[in-house]
């Protein structure tokens, strides 16, 4: 038997030191700098933040996602998921500890596909928290179904020639550079028919027609694009041609279970906010902690998290042991099922806990139930996950051999009174 639900007292240190530093140091910054976690350091900015990604790499906990070989710490989803529960709770964390989407998976990518020279061009900067990037996949006419797919890429000599359109590709107006998945052969199946290219965001022909904001956000960060006749050289493709999906599901499966451990710490500080409001407010001459419907609120949100947590955990786990997210492909999509109902639910209870106030801007209710929302569309929508999801759990079943289910009563008291039949026969008495 190995079970065990505690964390080794080194790794616990180091929890507790990250712990103490988002609350002290990082979550500050989203009030100063709300919303300029993606925009390139400068001046009092880069003054206040370098010192802190330092102590994070003192604490060699900057992007441990990453091997040695990379400068990380090559933790495996175990250790993640606890550590990003700790940075879930602020926007400017993951920038800090150098483990920002969508530059983590961008880095993963270049990392196992790239060229040396596409490693020293893009991945050590992106690495070192120097620049930002783009992963330019979805189009606007079929979100994430690649099969409607129409932005593709034609070799004209020694170059590519990109056109198409892109859209919700996050990040794009701060990006030094875009991954963008094209189709290059149209004339085979659009599995092998696709393949990804590192763009300069400054190359002639890419024209952002819109950033798109979500929820009340004025401007966004989400931008449609236009790739008008944009050339890249022959050394711009990343991995093999007709290699993209591959290289996709590399990045993809990784991500999904980084998003559930993050929603984690944002759960978890709707729930604190929210029992610290019912022990604080009165109504009704006594506390909305003593109201029952607000203890129901409290008790779901507990036990709805609980749950969630334990199944990111028991998925992180899974991964480390089988070192592949294809054997883990069933738990990974009902996390992403789970994930955006969690924070949807408990950030309503504890708006609604916090009465007119909740509402407003200054709570962040509105802003996680949006991000919620988004979170059930990312990574491809809930509904696709849910397929996935019961494919695999139907690959472990056959179909009954007859007319009649297996657990069919008669068909089971037959078989039974067939097993024990020689004691049956000297039985007297009614059936």
């Amino acid at each position: 038997m190995a079970w065990d639900f505690e964390t080794d007292p080194e790794f616990q240190a180091k929890l507790d030191w990250a712990d103490a530093f988002v609350t002290e140091k990082v979550e500050p910054l989203d009030l100063v700098w709300p919303g300029l976690e993606f925009t390139p350091l400068e001046g009092k900015r880069r003054e206040a933040v370098e010192p802190l990604k330092q102590a994070v790499r003192e604490q060699g906990l900057w992007a441990t996602h990453l091997g040695p070989e990379l400068g990380g710490a090559g933790y495996g989803q175990m250790k993640l998921s606890l550590l990003n529960e700790i940075l879930g709770r602020s926007s400017w964390a993951p920038i800090i500890f150098g483990c920002q989407a969508p530059d983590t998976g961008n880095a993963e990518v270049i990392a196992h596909f790239g060229t040396a020279e596409q490693k020293e061009r893009y991945l050590q900067p992106l690495l070192n928290g120097e620049l930002f990037s783009c992963y330019s996949m979805t189009e606007p006419q079929g979100g994430s179904d690649p099969g409607t797919f129409t932005c593709a890429a034609v070799k004209d000599g020694d170059e590519w020639v990109i056109n198409g359109w892109k859209f919700f590709s996050s990040n794009a107006k701060t990006a030094s550079f875009f991954i963008v998945m094209v189709v290059t052969n149209p004339d085979v199946e659009i599995y092998r028919g696709m393949s990804m290219f590192l763009v300069p965001a400054d190359a002639p022909g890419i024209k952002i027609e819109k950033n798109f904001g979500m929820g009340a956000e004025h401007e966004g960060s989400h931008a449609l694009i236009h790739y008008d006749n944009v050339r890249v050289p022959a050394d711009a493709l990343l991995g093999d041609e007709g290699q993209a999906f591959a290289i996709a599901q590399t990045r993809l499966g990784g991500g999904r279970i980084h998003h559930a451990m993050r929603t984690i710490g944002m759960a978890q500080r709707a729930i604190d906010m929210m029992c610290e409001r019912a022990l604080s407010r009165r109504t009704q001459g006594s506390l909305l902690a003593d109201k029952q419907f607000v203890q129901g609120y409290i008790a779901d949100s507990y036990a709805q998290l609980k749950q969630f947590r334990l199944f990111v955990l028991y998925t992180a786990w899974s991964i480390d042991k089988h070192n592949n997210y294809l054997k883990v492909r069933k738990d990974i999509a009902a996390i992403k099922v789970l994930m955006p109902g969690v924070l949807h639910d408990i950030a309503q209870r504890a708006l609604q806990i916090h009465g007119a106030l909740g509402v407003t801007n200054d709570m962040p209710f509105t802003r996680m139930m949006v991000g919620a929302a988004v979170m059930g569309l990312a990574d491809g929508p809930t509904e696709v996950h849910k397929v996935t999801v019961a494919k695999q759990v139907l690959r472990d079943y056959k179909p009954s051999e007859d007319l009649w289910p297996t657990r069919y009563g008669p068909k089971l008291k037959a078989l039974a009174r067939e097993q024990y039949a020689e004691y049956l026969e000297h039985e007297v008495g009614n059936f």
